[in-house]
């Protein structure tokens, strides 16, 4: 069987891994009984790669765009987790660079992906 799309796209790799990575954080806060910061933590840590992959099933380069955007904006819902958790301690300072590092980079790695894309629509409109 043909791999589907997504599974070739670099940002679906580097957001499945990252997912990964969260839930394993999301594991420590429901140790602690923070199940709503755990279950929060893994609904956008997927938020990322699924949105990926919704995008690349999609017809046209406008709503795999969507998707992208989506995606992206998981990433800063992301950070935004990561800062609180370790404000609670339940990560280290070291923890939060190095997560804030990767989820700005998978942010960028999509900005460009999202660019190309429109660059393509924009060169096809214009061809028209």
């Amino acid at each position: 069987m043909d791999a589907f799309r997504f599974e070739n796209l670099d940002i679906w790799k580097e957001g499945i891994e990252l997912s990964d990575t969260l839930f394993d954080i999301a594991d420590t806060a429901e140790s602690k009984k923070l199940f709503r910061f755990a279950e929060q933590l893994r609904a956008a840590g997927l938020s990322m790669s699924n949105n990926i992959a919704e995008g690349s099933g999609s017809y046209s380069k406008k709503e795999f765009n969507q998707f992208l955007n989506i995606a992206r904006r998981s990433t800063f819902e992301n950070a935004n987790m990561v800062i609180i958790y370790q404000m609670k301690q339940l990560i280290s300072a070291e923890q939060k660079e190095h997560l804030l590092s990767e989820l700005d980079e998978l942010c960028r790695m999509l900005s460009g992906f999202a660019r190309s894309l429109r660059s393509s629509l924009s060169a096809l409109s214009s061809m028209l």
